[in-house]
């Protein structure tokens, strides 16, 4: 019998309380595999399940993360920042994973379908933004949030943020990700009436010093309602924007 069933069976012989489970259910521990503690029951305490982060992992390490997550049910799992060579390893250790590569990140199992008609929109200022807003689509996606993408709508071409004004004054969040000077925040936070998740890249030129000219004006955001993540942190703004979707998607 696993912990959660025992559990179970003692609120159900009324031995504890449904206060004293829920917060045995909460405290439950982690499993130690020696290299990992992989924590299965931050879905409980959190609403999501741990994100594998790739960088620095052998496939090894990976493939015995997702075999105990496997074995307690954790649902879909989010792999970031994996290499597409690792992705191939996996495979052949019998982590049959979905890779994503303009994401840089695998998923092990299914996707959930989306909870409710709210939705995220990711947009970016270029092409070349598309990885770090792959890896903030994918995390809400995985997460449960119906995403829709505005790729290449930067502000060297107004008029290709405008033709999309319906989906921007529909969301329910913006992820914004852009590098250069970092202006597509500002303006799509002064188009929208839901938060904005500016995300920083480190595409630019030598002055844009690696995503810090953008991170710096996106802070400095003169529209309200704009937040800031760290550089090239798609992930960051992907499960942020996924909590507060599902607020939204809560009271629908």
């Amino acid at each position: 019998m696993n912990d959660i069933k025992k559990i179970l069976h003692e609120l159900h012989e009324k031995k504890i309380t449904v206060d004293e489970a829920y917060l045995k259910l909460k405290e439950q521990p982690f499993e130690d595999i020696g290299y990992a503690k992989v924590d299965l029951h931050r879905k409980i305490r959190q609403g999501a399940s741990e994100v594998i982060y790739g960088a620095g992992k052998t496939p090894e390490q990976i493939a015995g993360i997702i075999n105990v997550m496997k074995e307690h049910h954790q649902g879909a799992i989010l792999i970031t920042r994996l290499s597409n060579e690792s992705a191939e390893k996996l495979k052949s250790l019998g982590c049959e994973i979905d890779y994503h590569a303009d994401a840089h990140a695998g998923i092990y199992g299914t996707i959930p379908a989306p909870e409710g008609e709210s939705f995220i929109v990711v947009a970016t200022g270029g092409t070349s933004d598309i990885p770090v807003a792959e890896e903030a689509a994918l995390t809400a996606e995985v997460l449960g949030n119906k995403v829709k993408r505005l790729y290449d709508v930067g502000v060297s071409g107004l008029h290709r943020v405008l033709s999309h004004i319906d989906d921007i004054m529909s969301a329910s969040v913006i992820v914004a990700v852009a590098g250069m000077e970092g202006a597509l925040a500002s303006v799509l936070g002064g188009l929208a009436d839901c938060p904005v998740i500016a995300v920083p890249t480190s595409v630019g030129y030598g002055a844009s010093f690696g995503g810090v000219a953008a991170l710096l004006a996106m802070l400095n955001s003169c529209a309200s309602g704009v937040s800031v993540v760290n550089i090239d942190n798609g992930f960051g703004a992907g499960y942020l924007a996924g909590m507060i979707n599902k607020i939204r998607t809560e009271r629908e």
